[in-house]
């Protein structure tokens, strides 16, 4: 190897924004995480939405905030709209 044109191999200490660090070796003199091991989801099987660009938000703003339960309730209300159509016609044709 030529002598002083490599980087210095040092210890660093790495800090993940989980709040979690760990001290390990680079050429970095200094390390931050947006997620690690110890919060990223394949780890941990708990979901986490990672916004760093704000798509997120910009979804929701658009579409508005849809979770399961209201998706289920919506989904029910039209079943039950769509049964009291057909029985109303049913009973029309029966006339």
């Amino acid at each position: 190897m030529k002598p002083a044109i490599h980087p210095n191999y040092e210890e660093v200490t790495v800090h993940c924004a989980c709040g979690a660090s760990w001290t390990t070796r680079s050429t970095k003199p200094d390390l931050h995480l947006d997620i690690c091991s110890n919060c990223h989801p394949f780890f941990t099987g708990r979901q986490k939405l990672l916004d760093i660009e704000g798509r997120i938000d910009r979804f929701t703003k658009k579409f508005g905030a849809q979770t399961s339960e209201a998706r289920k309730t919506a989904a029910k209300a039209a079943k039950e709209t769509k049964a009291a159509a057909a029985k109303k016609t049913a009973k029309s044709k029966t006339n």
